[in-house]
């Protein structure tokens, strides 16, 4: 058990300092009890640490592994601090549990040992951290206890909610304080768990602070002056221990109706504490509240030979705290720092920093040091915190390396290069890969305002485009100052155009759009000798050629493989092996298309390059789900969807993904559920790119589940969406069989004839064999349906074979599945045979087991096994009355002869209740008949007969 005795002391932590905080933290109380998180917040002073380290006491026992941190607003620049409050003690116990990757990672963002990590770490500590946590809940319950909030550093906040958002069900809590104003409580929810109850504490009545006093040994003071305390104080119980403090001190107390003999403000009260030390101990404590982490040793190399001295006279007077477990210098809140750093003259500030830039050990904190002691420009300084960026960029820290950058920009001269304003933009691109949209806009919108250089100026356009995220709609009016500002630079005008390409998919969501303007940045980008643009751009003018089913696709490809390559592009997930996977795939080159994708994804897990990885996983799992190996399919998509969840990048399409995985061989209902988790995120992002692959995907796991009459509604919304965005390769999505073949189980052969009809258009212009030969088996089902079984028998046994040939194991499944419902349809007598005999051949509903038992078609499997259980021994021989009616409604006619109820024909054929209502609908009024008693009559005089 991993617990802080500041945490476990009694004796710092008695319930009855809780003066005035029964009712307002019941609920908080309730949420602790139920294992949920409790955030508290409000100003500084207010009693949240007091609260906070009483409910830790409170609840420590109960738990196994309590972890803690208490930031200050000295350390807050400095990353991974609070992370290693937090697990440094248990490092030793969780690290054998990690992988490798994470295991390195962790360890050297704890202890600042080894090599720099590559930007990419970051992702590595993220999935460190959730994994660490996850570890030490398997041992049993976790209590995290963070005391002020608004100072961790923003890696280790960022860490902790990543953790805290996917910890799920397992038994972590969070117990937080955060100082808050008023109620701007929300962003730091983010680092906590979704269930995390807000609790505002709010300021002690008169009477409560009266009982404070009491307790604290101040009970001689009078009543009025107590009221006096009250009203200076706010309520607030800090400065009102402070206040009583310095009153019961004061040798001559203030007369009734008097003011009190001290300022009201905090800061005034702390400096006249202050002045009961030394001038040497007070230029100690300076120089502790400009360290991040001051320690005795560190105050000493800082030139403070007397440290140890002066911190136990600034114990004694409380404004240090002590520390039980280390040697750090605490003062006893952080106002005391901030108003000692706040009143002591520039020029001692610049000296403590000046001390502090050569004692302290981190080079991010001594270049931070280095900057603050000095004033005005300085080309050394700046190329210092430049480096001092590029460190905390590579250790996964781009929120602190914005900051160093903008010091950096502070310290740059005018005519350095990079100048201010280049150094600005750096910074506002480290803020973009930290999230800090907002930081990042706000810095380049500063440097259009004086910004005349072009390069400059489209830069920082760039920044503002892509701060909007997928809200490209919202910055529509800066891509014409971006041109305007790009003017005749190929190089420049290549970055804006390549950015109107994803605007023309993302907001316009039109394909030939995309495809015009992604191949004008590649040759602008060609002319200005940029070749990464040139790459990405010819990528992506790739990919929409392929999808688009234009026939330029593989040209392009091959013009964006020729050299020099860029290592970076050639991996990414929108770079040119990404392109060229998708155009082998869509071009029946499974073999190839394995192996291409098998390699990418190799070296971006060598990169790190997590995005990348979770797109690959998917990839590959399309891969083999088109090539029957529906249990490895499953298992990637799984895989790729865990990851996507843990680090939040490239959920919908994973969940997508994972749904067409799940509805060939794990659960259908499942896999609905991952398909409209997809459809919804594509409408609420507005992106109409996804949604209809999203809805695809639905279709798919509807018609598997059995509800035809779902499917054909998400299907038809396909249909309707692909023309629009100028998609009209059918090898895209594959979706116009399911479509044909649930039209065709709903009574609708005419309309699935023409989606037939269409998809086979462009399948004959594309050479899409695979899309080709599954058109073959859709139509030969509407064959069946328009009473044709011999003639639909041929075509699947010529499209079985030629799936067959092509190595869709799947396919070539359902094909077979389908020959055998074709074969055991109740039939009624034509003039190729007499009545009651069957087409020819054997019933191979075995042989669809068997195709579907080697793919590991679960739910394909179970239908196969339930059609062959509901066969009758002989061909059902149908009434002549029946010779007119569909497939479809010959069958669920059949049945309503054997006495079957709607739900039970509805589960024979794999349709809805509500398809076979509608189909029944469609039989009375063809046979001119009322009711499913007349179609028992009709049964009962062919037996008569």
């Amino acid at each position: 058990m991993t617990v802080r005795r500041d945490v476990r002391d009694p004796a710092s932590c008695r319930s009855d300092l809780l003066i005035g905080r029964e009712e307002p933290t019941g609920a908080a109380r309730e949420q602790l009890a139920r294992g949920g998180s409790v955030l508290l917040h409000g100003p500084a002073g207010i009693g949240k640490s007091t609260v906070l380290r009483a409910w830790a006491a409170e609840y420590a026992p109960s738990v196994r592994t309590v972890l803690r941190c208490s930031a200050t607003e000295s350390e807050s620049h400095l990353p991974f601090l609070a992370l290693a409050d937090l697990l440094g003690l248990v490092l030793d116990e969780v690290s054998g549990k990690l992988p490798a990757a994470q295991r390195t990672a962790l360890e050297s963002a704890l202890t600042g040992r080894g090599e720099s990590t590559l930007q990419r770490d970051g992702l590595a500590l993220r999935l460190a951290v959730l994994s660490a946590l996850r570890a030490l809940a398997a041992e049993g319950p976790v209590l995290v206890v963070a005391d002020d909030f608004q100072w961790l550093d923003s890696a280790s906040a960022e860490l902790l909610g990543f953790a805290a958002r996917r910890l799920g069900d397992l038994p972590v809590q969070f117990l937080c304080a955060v100082r808050t104003e008023g109620q701007e409580y929300d962003r730091h929810l983010l680092a906590c768990p979704p269930d995390t109850l807000a609790v505002r504490i709010g300021p002690l009545t008169r009477p409560q602070v009266a009982a404070l006093l009491d307790h604290r040994g101040y009970a001689a003071l009078p009543r009025s002056t107590v009221r006096d305390i009250h009203r200076t104080s706010g309520g607030n119980p800090l400065f009102a221990l402070e206040l009583g403090r310095a009153l019961a001190e004061t040798p001559t107390p203030p007369r009734p109706g008097e003011p009190l003999p001290v300022p009201t403000s905090l800061r005034a009260l702390v400096l006249s504490r202050l002045e009961m030390l030394s001038d040497e101990a007070r230029r100690t404590l300076l120089v502790a509240s400009a360290g991040a982490r001051p320690t005795p040793a560190l105050l000493r190399a800082a030139g403070r030979e007397n440290a140890e001295a002066d911190c136990v006279r600034a114990a004694e007077l409380g404004l240090l705290a002590t520390e039980p477990e280390g040697p750090a210098v605490r003062f006893a809140h952080p106002l005391i720092s901030a108003a000692l750093y706040a009143e002591a003259p520039a020029s001692e500030r610049r000296a403590a920093h000046a001390a502090l830039s050569t004692a302290a050990s981190d080079p991010i904190e001594r270049a931070r040091h280095l900057a603050l002691a000095t004033t005005g420009t300085d080309p050394g300084v700046a190329a210092r915190l430049a480096g001092a960026a590029a460190l905390a960029r590579d250790r996964g820290a781009p929120s602190v390396a914005a900051s160093l950058g903008l010091l950096a920009a502070r310290h740059a001269p005018a005519d350095g290069e990079p100048g201010p304003d280049g150094r600005r933009l750096q910074a506002a691109e480290d803020a973009i890969t930290a999230g800090e949209m907002d930081l990042a806009r706000d810095i380049a919108r500063e440097v259009l305002t004086r910004a005349t250089v072009p390069a400059e100026r489209v830069r920082a356009w760039m920044v503002v485009i892509e701060a909007a995220g997928q809200a490209l709609a919202d910055v529509d009016s800066v891509f014409p100052q971006a041109l305007a500002d790009a003017g005749d630079d190929p190089r420049l005008l290549a970055l804006v155009h390549y950015q109107l390409a994803w605007r023309g998919l993302v907001v316009a969501g039109d394909f030939a759009e995309a495809r015009e303007e992604a191949a004008h940045a590649a040759r602008l980008a060609a002319r200005g000798a940029d070749r990464r643009t040139e790459l990405m751009a010819l990528a992506l003018q790739a990919s929409t050629e392929t999808l688009m089913g234009h026939p330029d696709a593989a040209a392009t490809i091959k013009r964006a493989l020729r050299e020099p390559q860029d290592p970076y592009v050639a991996c990414h997930h929108n770079g040119v092996g990404s392109a060229r996977f998708r155009w082998l795939l869509m071009n029946d080159q499974l073999g190839a298309a394995r192996t291409t994708i098998t390699a990418l994804l190799r070296e971006v897990r060598r990169r790190g390059m997590f995005e990348s990885e979770v797109h690959y996983l998917r990839y590959l799992a399309e891969t083999e789900l088109r090539s029957g190996h529906c249990g490895r399919a499953a298992d990637l998509a799984r895989e790729s969807l865990r990851l996507a969840r843990d680090t939040g990048i490239g959920e919908s399409a994973s969940a997508m993904t994972t749904a067409l995985a799940e509805a060939s061989a794990g659960d259908a209902q499942r896999a609905k559920d991952l398909a409209q988790e997809a459809v919804a995120h594509a409408e609420e992002e507005g992106d109409q790119i996804y949604l209809s692959l999203a809805l695809a995907a639905l279709g798919y796991a509807q018609l598997v589940s059995g509800d035809a009459q779902a499917a054909v509604l998400s299907l038809r919304r396909v249909r309707e969406l692909e023309p629009a965005l100028g998609i009209t390769d059918p090898a895209r999505g594959r979706w116009q069989g399911d479509l044909a073949e649930a039209l065709v189980r709903i009574g609708e052969p005419a309309e699935a004839q023409a989606v037939i009809d269409t998809a086979r258009e462009h399948a004959l212009r594309l050479g899409r064999e695979s899309v080709l030969a599954v058109l073959d088996r859709s139509e030969a089902l509407v064959r069946a349906a328009r009473g044709d079984e011999e003639a639909a028998v041929a075509q699947l046994t010529s499209a079985q074979d030629r799936l067959a040939r092509l190595g869709l194991g799947l396919e070539e499944a359902r094909a077979a599945f389908a020959l055998a419902q074709v074969r055991t349809l109740p039939r009624a007598p034509g003039p190729a045979r007499a009545a009651g005999t069957a087409v020819p051949g054997p019933v191979p509903y075995d042989e669809a087991a068997r195709l579907f038992r080697r793919c590991r078609a679960l739910p394909w499997l179970r239908q196969v096994e339930a059609a062959a259980a509901a066969r009758p021994a002989e061909p059902e021989v149908v009434p002549a009355a029946l010779d007119g009616l569909a497939t479809m409604e010959r069958q669920v006619a059949a049945l309503v002869m054997e006495g079957a109820t709607n739900r039970e024909i509805a589960a024979r054929l794999y349709v809805s209740v509500k398809t076979v209502e509608a189909t029944l609908t469609r039989v009375y009024r063809k046979l001119r008949i009322r009711s499913r008693v007349d179609i028992v009559r009709l049964a009962a005089g062919r037996r008569a007969e």
